[in-house]
């Protein structure tokens, strides 16, 4: 049987393992540079943990495990004859695969919640798994890389939360990127002044997929969901919503002016635009999107998505507070805030821009010239890796021509050969592949030409 993957995953070869890690020990560097500490959780998670809290579209999209064991002894002939998926999945499944890291978050707090610190901010790299349909730029497992503040409500966090955004993606090579800003506040007074408050999810569900569908997709959808003509037209007036950030603040200001709601969100926004205004970066813009929705119900309050601005692909980044996530787990009071790096399409990115963001530039090669060197070249590749410098030790004494061919290939910048003469001298021997270049060096000057690599 020829071997295959589950549609919407993917292997990684080296080379692309070492250009993942890189931009995880990026997230993570400034993840620690805030204060973030690092934890984890299961890959599984129990069902009544995960069910109810991404809405009815994320709900749909979990995937859950079948009991162990003889799972189908619990059910009677009628229960099977029914064919009735939501009666009979509660009873062969108790567990399923995290949605995503935000909910066994909020679990990880009411459990520990005695041994934390409170705020609590951690971090979070790992896998998640959605069951969505597989295309460009979204797979059922990938990794979500995620920092959240736990119990507090002040917006200074918010704010941290898009200086994050910043340095990061400024600092994986991106140099010109949006960061899209709303507050969920100011989404429900929108609808409270439109008169469809009672139907903000389905209002909600629909305008998120306005990047997707397009907003004559939008209006389509809202249409089947039964808005009416004129909720349609006010919607479609708010989509036309555009300009600076204080251009688009007070146009929003002039329509919530009297919405108590929105009103208290708008504070909210203009709060964190004071504090990160003057400190983003050139090349960065904030952009006021009151379509922003984010589809999951969790979030109350600020809302964050990232587009790289030539990439023909969605968020690479998002986020939000959710101030009431724990109250389902029975505790109250612990307002969080959080955002998210999809890895697996910045990796995309970047691979598709191919860009050498991880590369052996100043590794070292050394040549395999017979086993009777085999010692001096063995002990001399530990040197240099004493030194902090990648080394690797060609296996076998193959022609020079192969292990020069496997150290471009591996794009390693330098290929040290110890022969029988370099060894009888104390001699060693550098070529510099890119260039062709070839210096001999004795070890005193050797060991200070690794120092400066």
């Amino acid at each position: 049987m020829k071997p295959s993957l589950p549609s919407g995953t993917r292997d990684y070869l080296p080379k692309e393992i070492e250009l993942r890690d890189y931009i995880f020990s990026t997230i993570a560097k400034h993840y620690q540079l805030f204060g973030f500490s690092k934890i984890e959780t299961p890959a599984l998670e129990n069902l009544s943990v995960l069910n109810n809290k991404y809405g009815d579209e994320g709900d749909k999209l979990l995937f859950r495990i079948l009991n162990s064991g003889d799972y189908l002894n619990k059910l009677s002939d009628e229960e099977l004859a029914t064919k009735d998926l939501k009666s009979i999945t509660p009873k062969i499944s108790d567990r399923g695969l995290r949605y995503d890291l935000t909910v066994p978050l909020a679990r990880y707090v009411v459990m520990n919640r005695n041994e934390l610190e409170f705020p609590f901010k951690r971090y979070h790299i790992d896998r998640v798994w959605r069951a969505d349909r597989p295309q460009k730029g979204r797979y059922r497992e990938f990794y979500q890389c995620d920092a959240d503040v736990i119990g507090s409500d002040n917006m200074i966090y918010d704010a941290d939360c898009i200086l994050l955004f910043d340095r990061v993606i400024k600092d994986l090579g991106f140099l010109n990127f949006t960061i899209h800003f709303s507050n969920r506040k100011i989404l429900s007074g929108l609808a409270e002044e439109g008169g469809f408050a009672d139907r903000f999810q389905d209002f909600a569900i629909a305008i998120d997929k306005l990047d997707k569908i397009g907003e004559q997709g939008v209006i389509a959808e809202l249409g089947s969901k039964s808005f009416t003509e004129s909720e349609i037209h006010y919607i479609q007036n708010i989509i036309k919503i555009d300009g600076d950030v204080s251009e688009v603040i007070a146009q929003l200001e002039k329509l919530l002016e009297t919405n108590q709601v929105g009103i208290k969100g708008l504070a909210e926004l203009k709060e964190v635009v004071q504090l990160v205004q003057n400190q983003l970066s050139e090349g960065v813009t904030l952009k006021i999107n009151p379509m922003l929705a984010r589809g999951l119900d969790y979030y109350t309050s600020s809302i964050f998505e990232v587009t790289i601005d030539d990439a023909q692909m969605g968020s690479v980044a998002s986020g939000g507070r959710y101030d009431n996530l724990t109250e389902s787990f029975g505790v109250k009071d612990m307002p969080g805030v959080g955002i998210s790096f999809g890895a697996d399409r910045l990796y995309d990115l970047i691979k598709a821009k191919q860009e050498n963001t991880i590369n052996y530039k100043n590794a070292i090669l050394v040549a395999n010239f017979g086993t009777h060197l085999s010692s001096d070249a063995f002990a001399t590749t530990q040197m240099i890796r004493n030194l902090g410098i990648h080394s690797e030790y060609y296996p076998s004494n193959t022609k020079l021509a192969k292990q020069f061919t496997y150290a471009e290939k591996k794009g390693i910048r330098y290929l040290l050969m110890l022969g029988d003469d370099e060894v009888r001298n104390g001699i060693f021997t550098i070529k510099n592949i890119e260039t062709g270049d070839q210096t001999s060096y004795h070890q005193d000057t050797f060991i200070n030409f690794l120092q400066n690599l």
